[in-house]
């Protein structure tokens, strides 16, 4: 690899310009280009957050010779179609959670990565987050004892229209997929795979969960209590409980600058503050597999991934969320 890791962004949204940002903090990063259907959009992104290139076709930037990883930023339900091209064309893919919204054409992502020995990774970046690794590291060297329990709640605060995106069921809306996926993964990291899932939802007229309570059981005995909204903005809290202990974290658990360990009424206040929005750490975890000749991240494994989007399949089917037709 050479000296810097030149990075094309597919897609202009929200997303696309706060990893654009984040990508300012690694020095060995360049945003080398930008990808839109739209001409006008991707001149429009690549002069605010100066790309060197600015594509007016997914191809094209996917097909720049002057590119080395591809950042999915598009809606859930494109994905697949935008990792898929960035994969054929042989380029290292950092794709947007959730991965695909159909568990086949992630499966189908995954083959044609490995087959290919292309990089791929979804873009979770709460796993690459400084103190929710911490926070693994402390669990895993058995700091709370044997851990018992998960909660986690990411609500966000509406109303939404039903014209946005959020809303829209033809573009993957609700709870569960944008936000649901947080507390979701969030408990697979302490606790794993769940024996038992059971899911109850409030659905909104156009068909999409605007309300999803989700409780997990473990062949271990231990559970996990999850909610997520598009009513209301939640406490955003995570709690890790342990035989000996818990680990906290107050508020916005999937990007937290730190968190509290407790023993009994003894807290000890655990501090990781970075800058930007922490999306630099993905990118960064990229860059550390490239240049190590990985095929994929041990950090953010595909196999997770599909574990995850799994679990979401089978909640999607007890509360009735069905983005197929």
């Amino acid at each position: 690899m050479s000296d810097r890791i030149r990075w094309g962004i597919l897609s202009t949204g929200n997303i696309a310009a706060a990893f654009a940002e984040d990508l300012r903090l690694l020095p060995d990063a360049e945003l080398a280009a930008v990808g839109s259907r739209s001409t006008e959009a991707a001149e429009t992104f690549a002069a605010k957050h100066g790309a060197a290139r600015a594509h007016g076709s997914w191809r094209a930037l996917v097909e720049d010779p002057d590119v080395d990883a591809i950042y999915v930023a598009t809606p859930h339900t494109a994905h697949y179609e935008a990792a898929m091209l960035a994969l054929r064309a042989g380029k290292a893919t950092l794709c947007e959670k959730p991965f695909t919204l159909a568990v086949g054409e992630a499966e189908e992502l995954v083959e044609t990565a490995r087959s290919g020995g292309v990089f791929l990774m979804e873009a979770m970046w709460m796993r690459c987050i400084p103190a929710v690794r911490r926070m693994i590291e402390l669990a895993g060297d058995g700091a709370i004892g044997e851990v018992v329990s998960v909660h986690a709640d990411f609500g966000m605060q509406g109303p939404f229209p039903e014209t946005s995106r959020l809303r829209d069921r033809r573009l993957g809306g609700g709870a569960l997929y944008d936000v649901g996926i947080y507390p979701v993964t969030f408990a697979d990291l302490f606790l794993g795979r769940p024996s038992s899932v059971q899911a109850w939802a409030r659905m909104s007229a156009g068909g999409v969960d605007e309300n999803t309570g989700m409780l997990f059981g473990y062949d271990s005995g231990a559970v996990a209590a999850l909610t997520c909204s598009l009513l209301g903005d939640s406490a955003r809290r995570a709690t890790v409980t342990g035989t000996l202990g818990r680990m906290e974290v107050a508020r916005d658990f999937f990007h937290p600058a730190g968190f509290t360990l407790w023993r009994g009424e003894s807290a000890e206040h655990i501090d990781l503050p970075f800058e930007g929005r922490g999306y630099q750490f993905e990118a960064a975890e990229v860059h550390r597999c490239l240049r190590e000749g990985l095929p994929e991240s041990p950090l953010v494994p595909l196999s997770d991934t599909l574990a995850i989007l799994r679990i979401l399949h089978e909640i999607s089917g007890k509360i009735g969320l069905d983005y197929s037709s």
